[in-house]
């Protein structure tokens, strides 16, 4: 039996101790059928197998021989931001990896997680184009945020500020994420999207800007009658103060890409965005919003992202 850690538990920031894994706690994420284990903790004993929806689950493609084998990591990690724990998963293109490896970050949809956050192929993709010398190494690192669109709507509940300050703290302890344990660059699906484009404008009033931003049918809803029903925000007043269609200047230069399809209920404010904005890619194409469309995207999010890694 494999030995795993449960990194910060609840209620002991900072500490570690270690635990054994349990009916949730092995999945196996390879990126080309030879099987890299990752971890996290969980509650009755026993393991998974590599099943389909485990794959899809951590954003890996079914096995391929022209692949090479990524690793996928879960961790439970206690956000005294969030006031609970939450997954943090890595996605690495390899085993062996240099030290302070450049990360982007990874933000999950609305009802979604950390485990669910990569499109079916992301990590295949990123080993492959990492192998084959298309893009330099880096990784992407997804964590819990809830449905509050990355903000803090209910007091004591701020996954902007697990992402602003937790963050960094995390990837440093690990080794990762340059010497400052700073995310290059933030890559959000839908209610990520919208995250993401927060997230870089906080990032860029702290005078700490991201180098690129890629969006994959971000949730840029235009009318207050539609996202007040997703209860995410306070009023009208509130939603505006942070929404990125109102706040396009915040952002304007940071290298941003944006690809959604034609048939995306999110279309309208995507168009919107891309006519105000000029994003460096704007990719529109036939399809509906989720995993069947952004995972044909992946190839193009992964070399995009792969331009703008800072060099060593």
């Amino acid at each position: 039996m494999v030995a795993v850690e449960r990194d910060e538990g609840a209620g002991q920031p900072g500490g570690r101790r270690r635990v054994w894994p349990s009916r949730r706690s092995v999945l196996i994420a390879g990126a080309s059928g030879l099987g890299i284990a990752a971890f996290a903790t969980g509650t009755a004993t026993g393991t998974l197998p590599f099943s389909t929806a485990v794959q899809r689950a951590l954003g890996v493609a079914s096995p391929s021989p022209i692949t090479q084998p990524g690793v996928a990591k879960v961790e439970r990690v206690w956000s005294q931001a969030r006031h609970r724990e939450v997954d943090l998963v890595t996605l690495l293109p390899s085993r062996t990896m240099p030290q302070w490896l450049p990360m982007s970050l990874l933000l999950h949809g609305l009802h979604g997680t950390a485990r669910v956050a990569a499109p079916t192929g992301t990590l295949a993709e990123l080993s492959s184009q990492v192998a084959r010398g298309a893009v330099p190494a880096f990784g992407l690192i997804a964590v819990d945020g809830g449905d509050n669109y990355w903000h803090e709507n209910r007091p004591g509940d701020d996954p902007m500020g697990m992402l602003l300050n937790e963050i960094p703290q995390w990837l440093h302890r690990r080794g990762l994420g340059g010497t400052n344990g700073l995310p290059f660059a933030c890559m959000g699906m839908s209610m990520g999207g919208f995250g993401a484009l927060l997230y870089a404008r906080r990032r860029a009033e702290r005078r700490q800007p991201v180098e690129a931003l890629a969006l994959l049918a971000p949730a840029l809803i235009t009318s207050w009658t539609e996202m007040s029903k997703r209860n995410a925000f306070h009023n009208a007043a509130d939603w505006a103060s942070m929404d990125p269609l109102l706040h396009a200047d915040a952002t304007q230069a940071v290298t941003t890409g944006v690809w959604c399809g034609t048939e995306d209920p999110f279309i309208t404010g995507v168009r919107q965005f891309i006519s105000e904005t000029r994003p460096a890619v704007a990719y529109t194409a036939r399809g509906k919003h989720g995993d069947s469309f952004n995972r044909t995207v992946v190839p193009n999010v992964v070399g995009f992202l792969g331009k703008h890694v800072p060099v060593a």
